[in-house]
């Protein structure tokens, strides 16, 4: 496997994993059913968009702080030496 799918995979299933456990966590609590918009209006999707669009967002949230810590833990050999050869 290449550089980038290594580090592509090393930020995508952490975050599916945790965004499964989210998941699970969230709507152990809470009824899809009563979910309401930040204007107060009903949110008129069914019990499966719920689902989905929440575990998107938690993926989505979750791989951007693994790839933040991927980013951060890169060595400072390697961030000079790509600053050099720019």
């Amino acid at each position: 496997m290449n550089p980038l799918g290594r580090q592509l995979a090393a930020v995508a299933w952490p975050a599916f994993m945790v965004a499964g456990v989210l998941e699970i966590a969230v709507f152990a609590f809470v009824d899809p059913g009563t979910l309401h918009t930040l204007g107060g209006a009903a949110l008129n999707w069914s019990a499966t968009a719920v689902y989905s669009a929440a575990f998107f967002v938690f993926w989505a949230g979750t791989a951007a702080a693994c790839a933040l810590t991927l980013l951060l833990h890169r060595p400072a050999v390697e961030i000079n030496r790509d600053e050099l050869a720019n």
